[in-house]
C-alpha cells in the first residue's frame, strides 16, 4: 500500500510545469527557510525571551532529530522509491537511504517545538511548511510516504525530549539565551 500511495502522489508530477517546479522548489529550500524563520524569531518584538527559548528549542529538537534518523540509518537500510521502480524522479538522486526522511524529521521537529510551547499560530504556520515539504519529498519520487511518517515521528519525538529535558528559566536556558 505505502508504494501505491507513493506513486500516485508521484503520478501527478510532470503533468503541470508550475507544480513541478513550486514542488522541487519547496523540496530543495523549504528546509532552509524554516531555519531561517525559527532565527528570525530571535528578534521578535513580543514576548522576546520567550519565543528566544522556543527558538533554542527547535534548534535542538532539530539537530536531536537528524541524530536520531542517523541511528536509524544504521539499522534500516531502505531503498529510494526511485530505485525501487516506485516513483519517476524530479531532483538529483541522494546517496543514502530512503527511510527516516530528513526533510520531515527537521521539518516537524521545529512545528512540534513550537506547538509544545503554546504558540499556535507560530506552529500552525510551522506545521503547514512541515506538511507542504513532506509532501513535496513523495512528489519529486525521492521518499515513500512512510519514510516521510517515520521522518515527523522522529522530529516529533524529538521535540517531547527537548521539551521534558530543556527548561525555560533554567540555568542553561539563561547562559544560552545570554550567549546568542
Amino acid at each position: 500500500m505505502d508504494a501505491a500511495i507513493t506513486h500516485w502522489i508521484n503520478s501527478f508530477a510532470g503533468h503541470n510545469a508550475f507544480v513541478d517546479q513550486a514542488m522541487i522548489a519547496i523540496t530543495q529550500t523549504g528546509v532552509p527557510f524554516i531555519v531561517l524563520v525559527v532565527v528570525l524569531q530571535w528578534w521578535s518584538r513580543e514576548n522576546r525571551q520567550h519565543l528566544r527559548h522556543v527558538a533554542i528549542c527547535a534548534g535542538l529538537a532539530f539537530l536531536l532529530g537528524l541524530a536520531i534518523n542517523q541511528g536509524i540509518l544504521l539499522f534500516i537500510h531502505r531503498v529510494r522509491p526511485y530505485d525501487a521502480g516506485a516513483s519517476n524522479l524530479l531532483i538529483a538522486k541522494s546517496a543514502d537511504w530512503s527511510f527516516p526522511s530528513d526533510h520531515a524529521t527537521a521539518s516537524m521537529s521545529v512545528a512540534m517545538a513550537f506547538a509544545l510551547q503554546k504558540l499556535p499560530r507560530r506552529a500552525l504556520a510551522f506545521f503547514a511548511m512541515a506538511f507542504l515539504i513532506c509532501l513535496s519529498r513523495v512528489y519529486v519520487g525521492t521518499h515513500y510516504v512512510t519514510d516521510v511518517l517515520g521522518g515527523a515521528a522522529t522530529g516529533i519525538v524529538a521535540a517531547i525530549v527537548v521539551r521534558t529535558l530543556y527548561r525555560e528559566n533554567s540555568k542553561f536556558d539563561r547562559f544560552a539565551k545570554s550567549i546568542l
